[in-house]
């Protein structure tokens, strides 16, 4: 089981390091053909706008929405989940997203890298033990629409994880605290469209 993480920008080489820690062959994606290579895909944090233009330049946007509806599990942090939402409220001139989780995002939601913090967040998708997340930069899901289903809020209100189909995104940073569980929980759903196709 080869699991793909875009290695364009950002922190990939955290994820690589945490789904090698996990078991799993690690393929960086950077053309269309190693995407092709994988049967799930990590998109890291870094920065959204940035990683949309890069992944236009490489040849890789339409490769990947092609990937999202054709049912590969995708797992989106902080960027990355902002990549993966059919809507990005205050996306920059031109700003595209691949889409595919049925939600809403507000990029840099809390403000400059000064005001990051973190936080334990109840997850009950991944047992009773609280998440502890680091947000740095982060976006946050303004609105969860009907396919989607949310996983976990923030004391707010505000939602910062969801889940749609072979679909994960978060807006923080599991990967930096050693918070394995939805590195766990994405590989399931690997495992599981694998055994289906």
């Amino acid at each position: 089981m080869s699991v793909g993480v875009l290695a364009l920008q950002g922190d990939f080489r955290e994820h690589a390091d945490v789904l090698r820690s996990l078991g799993s062959e690690v393929t960086l994606v950077r053309r269309p053909e190693e995407l092709a290579s994988v049967t799930g895909l990590v998109i890291p944090g870094g920065e959204s706008s940035v990683m949309d233009k890069l992944t236009r330049m490489f040849g890789l946007a339409e490769p990947l929405r092609a990937a999202v509806e054709r049912g590969m599990p995708v797992y989106g942090t902080c960027a990355g989940l902002i990549m993966l939402a059919d809507t990005v409220l205050d996306a920059i001139r031109g700003q595209q997203s691949i889409g595919g989780l049925d939600i809403s995002v507000r990029r840099n939601a809390f403000g400059s890298q000064t005001a990051s913090f973190e936080t334990d967040l109840e997850v009950p998708a991944l047992g009773e033990a609280p998440v502890h997340a680091v947000f740095i930069r982060a976006p946050v899901v303004e609105s969860v629409g009907p396919m989607a289903t949310a996983l976990a809020t923030i004391a707010d209100g505000r939602c910062v994880a969801v889940e749609q189909g072979n679909l994960l995104g978060t807006s923080f940073h599991p990967e930096i605290t050693g918070e394995y569980r939805f590195h766990e929980y994405f590989l399931q759903k690997v495992r599981s469209a694998a055994f289906r196709g």
